[in-house]
């Protein structure tokens, strides 16, 4: 049992076990297989942008332009489709990930050089990049009978039974794993979160770090500007407006901290699709919005006093620990 106290993403799994199975009561065709994959689909967007914010959080940080950034990043490769159906896809998402990336460099850069609060700066890039879509735009919407074929039909393609899409958050989830697991940036990324003071004496530079972290959440937001787009197939200034808070809860319902150092891929994944089960089906069985967002807040409520329950327990077993030492 206490094995898996120490595992968050086995109790997450065990709640959206239980929170499928009470939603099968009232609609029995929820569990199907296919349903599930579908829900999985509807969920790789979110999925993906909180793996970006993770990273951000990690250390210590927050990017609420995310959402902003995707709506300008869509709006750019929507209107380059408009313009010239004959570029190719792969090009297209080519420039989703540098217009993303140059967004998220200009956060990290503020951060980084000026040394301002993240929370400042992406408060401030939030209003300025949705303004800039609008400035690009003109006000004007791309609709879907301006977008080619290609662009519209590319993540519906299905490839072993899932669609591109799917493929695409799987991909990411799997970058993310091996980047977070496997390499000295990932090791940074943690280290900055749990103590700054101490990864700057163990030689880790904490300001080009959160640079890093920036671009990459930059990069997703940026792919995911492009993934938005052709999916709901219209872009306009409006495009993920509030959406930052979906991801942020994502994260906190998956257990990473607000407070730095501690969370997972699996559990920025998990608490996305907590997220994406509960918009799906809520729905389905006439649970009106009201009751929708009530039970999406109190979800995130749970999560939140639960984290910080197990970050105090923790910090008491440190002490101990540094009391029999």
């Amino acid at each position: 049992m206490k094995n898996l106290r120490k595992y968050r993403e086995i109790w997450l799994l065990a709640a959206i076990a239980v929170l499928i199975g009470l939603i099968s009561t009232r609609f029995p065709g929820f569990a199907d297989p296919a349903n599930l994959r579908q829900v999985f689909n509807d969920t790789s967007i979110l999925m993906i942008l909180a793996l970006g914010q993770m990273v951000v959080i990690l250390t210590r940080s927050i990017d609420l332009s995310m959402a902003s950034n995707l709506c300008f990043t869509g709006m750019v490769v929507a209107m380059l489709n408009a313009a010239n159906p004959a570029i190719p896809i792969p090009a297209l998402i080519v420039v989703a990930l540098a217009v993303g990336l140059v967004l998220g460099a200009i956060n990290g850069l503020l951060v980084w050089r000026l040394n301002i609060p993240s929370i400042v700066v992406t408060l401030g890039t939030l209003t300025i990049y949705r303004g800039a879509t609008f400035v690009v735009s003109g006000g004007a919407w791309v609709n879907a009978d301006q977008m080619s074929p290609d662009f519209i039909n590319f993540q519906r393609a299905a490839f072993l039974g899932l669609p591109v899409l799917s493929w695409i958050a799987l991909l990411v989830i799997a970058l993310f794993f091996v980047v977070m697991t496997r390499t000295q940036i990932g090791r940074s990324i943690y280290a900055i979160g749990v103590n700054p003071t101490a990864s700057v004496y163990a030689g880790i530079d904490v300001g080009r770090t959160k640079f890093i972290v920036f671009c990459i959440s930059g990069m997703i937001g940026g792919l995911a500007g492009y993934l938005w787009i052709s999916r709901y197939v219209i872009a306009s200034v409006e495009v993920a407006n509030g959406y930052e808070l979906n991801i942020i809860a994502a994260c906190v319902i998956g257990g990473i901290s607000i407070a730095g150092g501690i969370g997972s891929v699996g559990g920025a994944v998990l608490g996305a699709l907590f997220l994406g089960i509960i918009s799906n089906a809520l729905p389905v069985i006439n649970i009106s919005p009201f009751w929708q967002m009530a039970i999406s807040g109190s979800a995130i409520i749970l999560a939140v006093v639960l984290n910080a329950r197990g970050e105090r327990r923790q910090g008491r077993i440190i002490l101990r620990k540094a009391e029999a030492a």
